[in-house]
């Protein structure tokens, strides 16, 4: 599905599910961050299995409404941004792109006019 040259070494974790929420691909960012949940051995898998039920119906919306997510948790110590965004094929939503990536606690921001 994916021609994964560069995006395999990618350093954040990038992981592409299908419509239904089917996981289609990690890359080695992702199969090292969800190792102890079986890390690759999730491709094919269902990550709605993997979701509380909020999450999951956050995950269907975005699915359904082809919109984009973006927030950060913290666990364990470690800052982590998720965006999570719709693909696309033949002008319909057909999954879910998740890039995750570690950030500072104390992450700046700058405001640019």
């Amino acid at each position: 599905m994916i021609d994964s040259g560069w995006i395999a070494a990618f350093p954040a974790a990038v992981t592409v599910c299908d419509a239904a929420g089917i996981i289609l691909y990690m890359n080695q960012a992702a199969e090292r961050l969800l190792a102890k949940h079986g890390g690759r051995t999730l491709v094919g898998s269902n990550l709605y299995d993997c979701h509380p039920p909020q999450a999951q119906e956050k995950i269907r919306a975005l699915i359904r409404e082809g919109k984009s997510n973006t927030y950060t948790v913290e666990k364990a110590g470690v800052c982590r941004l998720i965006h999570q965004s719709p693909w696309f094929q033949r002008g319909e939503v057909a999954g879910l792109v998740e890039i995750s990536f570690e950030i500072p606690a104390d992450l700046p921001r700058f405001q640019r006019n």
